[in-house]
């Protein structure tokens, strides 16, 4: 028996539509020629574009749909002439953390043998780990509230036991599947700055905590500072990372560094009933309508997407044609024929699409 999912689509702003369109193809065509599963896309109009033109950011039923869908999938979103009456930019992604209570973000960072990337690594070594960012508290709390006075200014940090438990089982549990997948060593790492905030002291008691619950598995511990310099000298040695919002925020896009760029970076942030797949990169304005933006990374989180889905409603033909997905990308750039101008390349969007099409034919 076929099931079908709906999936809620953000084509966001700048290069969101364009880079949006490819990866519906690409997921229509392996629904396509599934007897498992299909797709339905339902559009959900929201962004800086979208207030420019109504005076709303995120609309009530955009929203809706967001809710009922079985999955969200979120292109790039923001404008950067286009804010709030405060100044700040329009995020309808963080409000759709906050408000579906999507606490886990999660940031991989792969980087297979012979893969092009920044650094020089031993002879057969890979990168393959994923970092995961509390999303909906931390620094990131009093987003747009902030107080700001004449001589000083003040932002809050908030750390909830609550919202962490979860978080860090969230994270034992990815580095359990990981280590029976054989892509991952069991070690999860709390990243923060106990040694001087009591914030982030309270952080670490919480994460070693629920550690006693994961026998099999092994907890560590690292300050953000050495974290992130560890990420630059030996990024193969890391399986999962779980950190505070800011701190995430931050090594998220290092990580995406070590891959080549914003543009393979994908990235998910889950909640324990609502999830949202988007590239970690913006909109880009400055090149839309163009056709050289590229496709890959949101692609990729299209292929986190299939494998949330699978692994949420036990069924191995979406996490398949995940897996799938994902290594038609990666064999894209390995092979180096298709890739568009930010990975040195020339290839359009529309290009570089295609040969990932190419590559997950049969």
């Amino acid at each position: 028996m076929t099931r079908t999912f709906e999936i809620a689509v953000f084509e966001g702003d700048g290069i969101g539509p364009e880079i949006t369109a490819p990866t519906l193809r690409l997921l229509g065509a392996l629904a396509a020629r599934s007897e498992a599963y299909s797709l339905r896309f339902t559009p959900a109009p929201a962004g800086a574009a979208h207030y420019a033109r109504t005076g709303e950011s995120l609309p009530a039923a955009s929203l809706a749909t967001a809710r009922r869908a079985d999955a969200i999938l979120l292109s790039a979103m923001g404008l950067p002439d286009v804010r709030y009456p405060d100044g700040t930019e329009i995020s309808p992604q963080i409000e759709l953390r906050k408000i579906l209570d999507l606490f886990a973000g999660v940031r991989p960072v792969r980087l297979r043998a012979g893969q092009p990337g920044p650094l020089r690594l031993p002879e057969g070594a890979e990168i393959d780990f994923v970092l995961i960012r509390e999303s909906t508290e931390g620094l990131f709390y009093s987003q747009g509230a902030g107080v700001v006075e004449q001589d000083e200014a003040r932002e809050t940090l908030r750390i909830t036991r609550a919202t962490s438990e979860k978080l860090f089982r969230f994270a034992f549990a990815l580095a359990a599947r990981r280590k029976a997948a054989g892509r991952g060593k069991g070690v999860v790492t709390c990243v923060d700055k106990a040694n001087v905030f009591r914030a982030f002291a309270f952080f670490r008691s919480i994460f070693d905590a629920e550690a006693r619950a994961f026998p099999d598995l092994e907890a560590r511990h690292a300050y953000v500072d050495a974290t992130a310099l560890w990420m630059v000298q030996k990024p193969w040695e890391f399986d999962v990372l779980v950190t505070e919002n800011m701190f995430g925020d931050i090594l998220s896009d290092l990580g995406a560094g070590l891959m080549g760029g914003l543009g393979l970076a994908p990235s998910a942030d889950i909640g324990l009933a609502h999830a949202v797949f988007q590239p970690c990169h913006g909109s880009a304005p400055d090149i839309a309508g163009q056709g050289i933006a590229n496709p890959l990374a949101m692609i990729l989180s299209a292929a986190m997407m299939l494998d949330w889905l699978g692994e949420t409603h036990t069924l191995p033909a979406l996490c398949v044609d995940g897996d799938r997905l994902r290594l038609a990308v990666e064999t894209v750039v390995t092979n180096g024929t298709a890739l568009t101008r930010d990975l040195g390349g020339r290839a359009s969007t529309e290009a570089a699409a295609e040969a990932v099409a190419r590559a997950l034919a049969p």
